[in-house]
This record gives C-alpha cells, sequence and structure tokens, in this order.
C-alpha cells in the first residue's frame, strides 16, 4: 500500500511544564493541521517515545536499554520542548533524545521565554533544529514544515 506523504498529517509530541504554554503550542500546531500529542515532563515524553519504562512500584523511571524489540514504534514527526522544566530540562532531553539509536533521527525544536544566547548555541550545537523565544507565534511554527518533510523523506 502506497500512502501520499501529505495525507496523514505530521504527529508532533509538545513538551511543556506550563499548561498556558503547552495549550498555546498544542492550538498553534493543531491551526496548521499538525496531529498533537502534549505531555507535561521530558519523563512523560521519554515514555511516550518508549525510552523510558515506567514502574507503579518505584518513584524513579528506569531508562529501557536502547533495542528496538523492548519498546514500542512511535511515529512522532517532531518534537518540541520547553527549555526549562523542573526534572528533566528541555536540553537534557534533546540529549537522550540525540543519545538513542531509535529516536536520534526526530528532529528537536527547543523553546524558552528566555533570550539566553549560550543556551541557544549549547541547543544548536547538540543536534536541535532551531530555537523558538516564547511566546510561540504561527510564524515560528510554519518555519517547521521543512524540518518534517526532510524528516519524513529520509524514512521512505
Amino acid at each position: 500500500m502506497v500512502v501520499a506523504v501529505e495525507s496523514t498529517p505530521f504527529h508532533v509530541l509538545a513538551v511543556d511544564d506550563s499548561f498556558i504554554d503547552r495549550k498555546l503550542i498544542e492550538r498553534l500546531l493543531k491551526t496548521s493541521s499538525y496531529h498533537v500529542t502534549a505531555v507535561d515532563s521530558g519523563t512523560k515524553a521519554l515514555e511516550f517515545l518508549g525510552l523510558v519504562q515506567h514502574h507503579d512500584q518505584q518513584t524513579d523511571s528506569k531508562i529501557a536499554p536502547d533495542q528496538n524489540h523492548h519498546h514500542q514504534e512511535v511515529d512522532v514527526n517532531l518534537i518540541i520542548t520547553d527549555y526549562s522544566m523542573p526534572g528533566m530540562s528541555g536540553y537534557e532531553l534533546l540529549r537522550k533524545i540525540k543519545e538513542s539509536k531509535s529516536l536520534k533521527d526526530i528532529p528537536v525544536v527547543i523553546m524558552s521565554s528566555e533570550n539566553v544566547p549560550s543556551r541557544i548555541n549549547r541547543c544548536l550545537e547538540e543536534g536541535a533544529e532551531e530555537f523558538f523565544l516564547k511566546p510561540v507565534q504561527l510564524s515560528d511554527v510554519r518555519k517547521l514544515r521543512p524540518h518534517l518533510i526532510k524528516e519524513k523523506s529520509t524514512n521512505n
């Protein structure tokens, strides 16, 4: 079965501990015809992606070995994450994604309300595609499409 690239909406995982910011980015993405999954922490993002296994008996999450048969295949085309979050920062989330054999090709975009050039450069050097300053605008969301198309064409 052949599926046209544009027939299924791009799936974006949005990560932000702020409820208001999470709802804003979710609305902007949905307005631009993206399928959105929104979570409130880096740990929940890794759980959704299958990189962390959640254990109810333990308070801390355990990193699963990076082997394809240990976690489900999640079809996420892009991850957009806040930089400053309690527990795991967006930078730490970016590093974990880029260190994973199965997730490293997913484009990651960092967003922050603080314009700190050293932070921006560090994220870009570590593999982030873009760094958006909050509040994220519709014009920022439009910059995502080339990264999504590039990622989708390399997977076909």
